[in-house]
């Protein structure tokens, strides 16, 4: 894990990758019927194990930050959900501590992630903030759950640890040696 501001500020080509990349999936993903699936936590938990807590941290705030803001939907629901996104990122970056970049991993740490975002954005702000009854709040969560985890668990297992192994551990994209080709 290069967990320092020099190192962090040399990912900034690996940080834009992942994000551009996943801004392109989440505005067309509407469009192919994929509402509530995202290559985000992949990209996250990738970044993540490369880079440390505030780095994942950050990438994941960050990601829901900007794209409400390109598409014109920021508000208070951007706040709770980029902290949430935040935090799954800083957790993950101590899940891969010390453990390696497989598949198995990134499923693993996508799981925990997608129940733990689901539960403080699905199932706690709906009935906290909104006065949603708590039975409908648990209730109507469990079938966008079960999709938020099998598209999550697929970018797991496929995208999260190419993306480790070809981007973000990649010293070819990092900004110097990009700087030097341009």
């Amino acid at each position: 894990m290069k967990n320092n501001i020099v190192h962090s500020l040399a990912g900034l080509p690996k940080y834009a990758a992942g994000f551009v990349g996943t801004l392109i999936f989440r505005l067309l993903s509407p469009l192919l019927g994929l509402w509530n699936v995202s290559p985000l936590m992949a990209t996250e938990l990738a970044g993540s194990k490369a880079y440390g807590p505030w780095v994942g941290g950050l990438y994941g705030a960050l990601s829901i930050v900007l794209l409400d803001i390109i598409v014109g939907k920021a508000g208070s629901w951007t706040i709770i959900t980029a902290l949430t996104y935040g935090a799954v990122g800083i957790l993950g970056a101590f899940f891969f501590k010390s453990r390696s970049a497989s598949a198995w991993n990134f499923v693993l740490a996508s799981v925990v992630g997608t129940l733990f975002f689901d539960l403080i954005t699905g199932v706690l702000m709906g009935p906290l903030l909104y006065g949603q009854p708590w039975v409908e709040a648990i209730v109507g969560q469990i079938p966008f759950t079960l999709r938020h985890l099998a598209g999550n668990m697929f970018f797991a297992s496929v995208l999260a640890p190419w993306f480790y192994r070809k981007i973000m551990d990649n010293p070819q994209w990092e900004l110097a040696r990009i700087l030097k080709f341009a």
